[in-house]
């Protein structure tokens, strides 16, 4: 399996970025996965300069009702012609986040949501034999601060993340799991995956939503501490994360776990 970052927030090639995630996934029985499509056409830009075909994937995934995740869905319709969508079928309703103290839309675009190309996703869905999208994840370990500022069906109400979505691809006796975001905290999204499919992952593919979190300096390195101390209880898992997780958070991660994490910038790709 070959994964390739399109979108990312930095690039160490050069490439052009923005603040967002999309993945492209070759698997080695030769199906082509997009796994997100960031906020714009970007990531049909820079698949083009990596010598990927976005004509050619032949399953798309959104993981959460994001801009920054699913704004490339308008392009991705027009460029490819035969893909189905999976997307959480509450990832259409309305998402806000508090930016200089008023809230503002972060959604997807409402007119995309009865596309015939759609498929409305629930909790759990088997895509295909040895892919599987699972939802609605449980618990509370290291759940991303930063999600106090995120609002959900109304301005009233802080977002559950019911909409978020975590892809697990099953070949060659490997588990891997993609999350977008991992709003659900990325330890809560790898148990859920050993509950519900009964397997654990070899690699995570993701970001960590650990930027924005509106700690100070001191408790932010606490959490992420922490959370690297969670992350340690899984041994044979390879981590390589980007975008939400922030390169100075990543920092401290790497100084707790190692080779055990690794940052994957847009341009990049990884061969498991």
């Amino acid at each position: 399996m070959k994964i390739s970052s399109l979108v990312e927030n930095t690039s160490k090639i050069g490439l052009p970025v923005e603040h967002g995630l999309s993945l492209y996934i070759e698997l080695d029985n030769g199906k082509r996965i997009l796994f997100d499509m960031g906020q714009s056409s970007l990531f049909v830009d820079n698949a083009k300069k990596l010598e990927l075909s976005i004509e050619d994937v032949d399953i798309a995934v959104i993981s959460h009702g994001h801009y920054d995740h699913g704004g490339g869905l308008f392009e991705f319709l027009k460029i490819n012609k035969d893909a189905k969508i999976f997307i959480h079928k509450e990832a259409f309703q309305k998402h806000y986040s508090l930016k200089e103290n008023e809230l503002k839309f972060i959604g997807l675009a409402k007119e995309l949501e009865n596309n015939e190309r759609i498929v409305f996703c629930n909790d759990f869905q088997k895509i295909d034999n040895n892919i599987t999208l699972f939802a609605n994840v449980q618990g509370d370990c290291c759940n991303p601060m930063g999600n106090r500022l995120l609002f959900g069906i109304d301005k009233k109400t802080n977002d559950n993340f019911r909409h978020e979505q975590n892809l697990v691809i099953e070949e060659n006796g490997k588990n891997i799991l993609f999350a977008g975001c991992a709003h659900r905290g990325i330890i809560n999204i790898i148990k859920e995956c050993e509950r519900r499919l009964n397997i654990s992952p070899d690699f995570v593919f993701g970001g960590m939503h650990l930027v924005k979190s509106r700690l100070s300096d001191e408790d932010n390195t606490c959490f992420i501490e922490k959370l690297a101390n969670g992350l340690r209880q899984f041994p044979k898992c390879k981590f390589y994360t980007m975008h939400c997780t922030g390169t100075e958070e990543y920092n401290i991660l790497k100084n707790m776990l190692g080779s055990q994490i690794d940052y994957m910038s847009c341009g990049e790709e990884r061969n498991i």
